[in-house]
């Protein structure tokens, strides 16, 4: 039997020593068959007078790959809204290339970006496929002749409740009363989405679908529709990054669905502001070429020399009640013990 590791957010802007970021985790990291990560940032030097500071994250190229190799880190997923720029996207697969790390989600056309990652580790074929439906409107979004990242359009609208759904809603008698979030994912793109995965099914034991999404910590509906097309297409497992926070769970048809696994190695973001002590979650999955077995996650947050350190579900109680009530809601039982927590269909 195998494991495999799946983390959130990892952004290496401002990272001096390579060995720093994962000094904490990286023997566990490397230990596992793989680790997978979102990769919050091209490994690219912009030059001097560079227009899209705003839109992009970059950590240099030598440090950030060699701290990428330190963790263990296999793989990666491109797609997410700082990832951002033309020849900064291809510095930074032209990389990823040369120290070997397979990644998925972005291109220098659709097709490219839209191409899974498959990483075979001791006869197991792990495949990834990850989306982004938080993305810039200039020119980010791969197309058939251009660079960029896979996305999966996400439309919003806003309804008046007719109807008293949440207790904390006024009754619609009311002038002010405020609107309803309606979400969903764009038929168009979900149906692409859902071929992708059914073609990576064919050609990998484990599939492992990765999204960046979401808004707070709430699970809006397209991210829920996301997902469960995910698993009906053929996915074992669903795991989400965006919001930096560590959101519920879900089991939907037995396979796992992680909302939100937030930051793992994230110590600046725009305009250099540190993001502190945040809470994140790292996955794990014990796995065989039959596909994924127990599945569990312990906390991690972030200290002040930049090291990624793991947590005590003890330690972290009130963010895992928040979590385990509405997970439960969803399926998903979690039980914790002095180190993990485990998940089991409620």
């Amino acid at each position: 039997m195998g494991s495999m590791i799946l983390v959130g957010d990892v952004n290496l802007m401002n990272v001096a020593d390579p060995g720093v970021p994962f000094a904490r985790l990286g023997a566990e990291m490397r230990a596992a068959d793989l680790t997978f990560a979102n990769l919050e940032c091209c490994l690219y030097t912009p030059p001097p007078g560079h227009t899209v500071e705003q839109e992009g994250f970059f950590a240099d190229p030598e440090i950030a790959g060699a701290a990428l190799r330190h963790g263990g880190i296999a793989a990666v997923g491109l797609a997410n809204n700082v990832n951002y720029g033309t020849y900064a996207i291809l510095s930074s697969i032209g990389r990823l290339d040369r120290l070997e790390i397979a990644h998925s989600g972005a291109g220098d056309n659709l097709a490219a970006a839209r191409a899974p990652a498959i990483v075979t580790r001791n006869g197991v074929r792990y495949g990834f496929l990850q989306r982004s439906s938080v993305y810039w409107p200039t020119n980010h979004e791969a197309s058939a002749r251009g660079a960029g990242i896979a996305v999966i359009r996400g439309h919003t609208a806003y309804q008046v409740p007719a109807h008293k759904t949440r207790p904390e809603i006024p009754p619609m008698n009311r002038p002010g009363v405020p609107p309803i979030v309606v979400t969903w994912a764009d038929p168009a793109y979900l149906a692409a989405f859902r071929a992708d995965i059914a073609a990576l099914r064919a050609k990998a034991d484990i599939v492992v679908v990765s999204c960046h999404w979401g808004l707070g910590e709430e699970v809006l509906q397209y991210m829920t529709e996301i997902a469960h097309t995910a698993i009906d297409a053929g996915a074992d497992i669903v795991i989400g990054h965006g919001p930096h926070y560590s959101l519920p769970v879900e089991m939907f048809r037995g396979k796992p669905i992680f909302y939100g696994l937030g930051s793992f190695s994230f110590h600046t973001g725009h305009g250099g502001r540190q993001h502190g002590d945040w809470i994140g979650m790292m996955a794990q999955a014990d796995t065989t070429a039959s596909g994924v077995r127990e599945v569990s996650f312990r906390f991690v947050r972030h200290n002040a020399a930049n090291e990624t350190v793991p947590c005590s579900p003890a330690g972290e109680s009130a963010t895992l009640d928040r979590i385990r009530a509405d997970s439960e809601k969803r399926g998903a039982r979690l039980v914790a013990d002095s180190e993990w927590v485990t998940l089991h269909a409620s």
